[in-house]
């Protein structure tokens, strides 16, 4: 089989995924459909609707577009199968039925953001983050019955620096992947459509990725600062970790907290908060640490400095 030969279907919905189909159409390959998340409204009363970045860099290429509500629906299976694809490639989509991932000749291939198994689910990135990991990576593997679970195809390591943030790491593996995925397709033409799977190892204490809702980017002052910091880092700056500021009168505010710093220095009282040499301060565990930028509900991302310049009293107010 030659590159030319293979006809590629798309999946994908973010800006992530749009660097990997851009690799894909920029180094020649077939892509002739691509299948994306139905256009949302955003903006505060929801009346502009936007569409995928998968589909803007679609329509700008001249590439077909499906928008599925459901996977399983029939009229979206049959334009799917018209598309005779023998390959199809996911990257950052949702779940797919098996009348979907198995239709090609070849199978069905996802990009997914972690060095398979650890990581299996929807937000691999900001949970190796938030779990002070010091690598991660990608990994290439054919879809199967359940998730992230099928022969992994290939694997390419990322090192995490101790104050890189989410949107770090989200970035360049948003490239390896879109890398990792070339080589992929480069054995599977090699292999006609059956490249060599990497043997399956059992892994013990496996880390999951579950999707993130709101009630999980609290923050919990009663861990220590290592595990506060960490989880900070892996939630910026989206969705962002929050917490609540409690004035003295006992008025609530959410704050959102995109940066900290270690101090070294010792603790007592959870969520307590000081200040020192203009630095805001909260005591996690173990540890006081800075806090070095965040965000009061309906204002914009500001620094601690130019935030305690509009607080007084701070020392008698308190997180929770």
């Amino acid at each position: 089989m030659t590159k030319e030969d293979l006809r590629i279907v798309f999946m994908g919905t973010p800006e992530f995924a749009v660097a990997t189909l851009q690799a894909l159409v920029e180094n020649g390959y077939h892509v002739v459909g691509v299948v994306t998340q139905p256009d949302k409204p955003v903006g505060r009363h929801g009346s502009v609707v936007q569409a995928p970045a998968v589909k803007q860099y679609a329509l700008a290429h001249g590439l077909p577009v499906l928008q599925p509500e459901k996977m399983k629906d029939e009229a979206f299976v049959e334009q799917l199968r018209g598309w005779g694809a023998n390959l199809q490639v996911v990257v950052a989509f949702r779940m797919l039925p098996e009348v979907v991932w198995a239709m090609p000749q070849y199978g069905t291939f996802n990009v997914h953001a972690a060095l398979l198994p650890q990581y299996r689910g929807a937000a691999p990135i900001n949970w190796a983050v938030m779990n002070g990991e010091t690598v991660t990576g990608v990994t290439t593997f054919f879809l199967d019955y359940d998730i992230d679970t099928g022969r992994i195809i290939m694997q390419r390591s990322f090192d995490i620096p101790d104050d890189a943030d989410a949107e770090y790491v989200y970035d360049g593996l948003m490239h390896l992947g879109a890398q990792l995925c070339l080589e992929t397709l480069e054995a599977v033409v090699a292999a006609d459509g059956k490249p060599a799977t990497m043997a399956q190892e059992v892994v013990e204490n496996l880390k999951s990725a579950p999707k993130i809702f709101k009630e999980t980017c609290e923050i919990d002052w009663t861990k220590s600062a290592r595990k506060v910091y960490d989880f900070v880092r892996g939630l910026s700056p989206v969705p962002g970790a929050w917490t609540t500021f409690v004035a003295p009168d006992g008025k609530e505010t959410v704050l959102k907290i995109y940066k900290t710093a270690r101090t070294g220095e010792p603790a007592t009282g959870s969520g307590r908060i000081e200040t020192k040499n203009k630095k805001l301060l909260i005591a996690a565990a173990d540890e006081l640490l800075e806090i070095v930028e965040l965000q009061m509900a309906g204002k914009k991302r500001m620094t601690a400095r130019d935030f305690m310049n509009g607080m007084k009293t701070l020392e008698m107010c308190r997180v929770k």
